[in-house]
């Protein structure tokens, strides 16, 4: 039995006029992440992970933010085409754990329904799929509210 882990991160600019996508679920704020994309943060950084536990690159590589293909993509739609990439490397996911860094919105009520959103996507259990938030106690970019940061660990295993 082969086990990997794979490490992700993603960072976005938070600006007005802009949906707030986090884990696949539509935040209530009045700013919204700045992307190519929906530029959901967490799903991103998941994606990393997945790509980086199967050694297939990142997320740039597969789906770069050149391309017209992806303007405006719903990320849980990038994060479905990297769980097949994964799945045809022969891989199954166990657990994805998360943390999330921004000030605002709290977003405690919304976790369940993105634990729901992903393990949907990746075919795990909800308690397989970890989300923590936490701030950075009013310092840099996340303090100042500017942008918002993901990180993701991910476990594969061998088919």
């Amino acid at each position: 039995m082969s086990i990997r882990v794979g490490f992700g991160v993603d960072f976005h600019q938070l600006v007005e006029g802009r949906a707030l996508w986090i884990g696949g679920v539509n935040i209530p704020h009045t700013k919204g992440a700045l992307g190519h994309s929906d530029a959901d943060v967490l799903l991103h950084a998941i994606c990393d992970a997945l790509l980086g536990a199967a050694c297939l690159g990142d997320i740039g590589i597969h789906f770069p933010d050149t391309s017209g293909e992806f303007k405006n993509i719903d990320s849980k739609i990038l994060l479905a085409k990297t769980a097949e990439l994964v799945k045809n490397e022969g891989y199954k996911v166990i657990n994805i754990d998360t943390t999330l860094c921004l000030e605002s919105p709290k977003i405690k009520s919304f976790i369940p329904a993105m634990q729901q959103t992903i393990a949907d996507i990746l075919k795990v259990r909800e308690k397989d799929v970890s989300i923590k938030a936490t701030t950075t106690e009013k310092m840099g970019f996340v303090g100042r509210e500017e942008g918002l940061a993901a990180y993701a660990c991910a476990l594969v295993e061998e088919m």
